[in-house]
């Protein structure tokens, strides 16, 4: 079982394998609708470890996703595409793809007990290209 997380935008990476420990994709409607509505949103959690090599590793995931989360609205950069591959047993069993992703919260935690920090990242898929948004699964990888 394992998650692989890409973020493509003016630069492309891809949140460690042994980073990504969930990933959690729902679909958003207001809560106060009593029928279908229009009004569709798609949310993705990412939650993992924080693990960096000593003295600092310039191609540092959890850091680059630190940095996107600070990339003003202004800027075209703050927009960028998302996948989220699920892998168990050589079967894809899901692939999400936003490909106009935005950061709306970003956490880090340490603790002095476990020694280790976590991440959460939530993004939301820009609600007038909803239709884009792509899952995919149940094929051999």
């Amino acid at each position: 079982m394992a998650f692989k997380v890409t973020i493509e935008g003016a630069e492309t990476f891809e949140i460690s394998k042994e980073c990504v420990k969930s990933v959690k994709v729902t679909t958003d409607i207001p809560l106060d609708s009593n029928a279908r509505t229009k009004d569709v949103g798609a949310t993705m959690v990412v939650k993992g470890k924080i693990l960096t090599a000593v003295g600092g590793d310039p191609f540092d995931s959890t850091r680059k996703m630190a940095l996107w989360s600070v990339v003003p609205a202004e800027k075209a950069d703050s927009y960028r595409k998302v996948t989220a591959e699920y892998v168990a047993a050589g079967i894809m069993e899901r692939k999400y793809c936003f490909p106009n992703a935005f950061v709306v919260d970003y956490k880090e935690d340490y603790g002095d007990e476990e020694g280790i920090g976590t991440f959460t990242l939530v993004i939301k898929q820009k609600k007038d290209k909803i239709s884009t948004v792509s899952v995919e699964g149940g094929y051999a990888v």
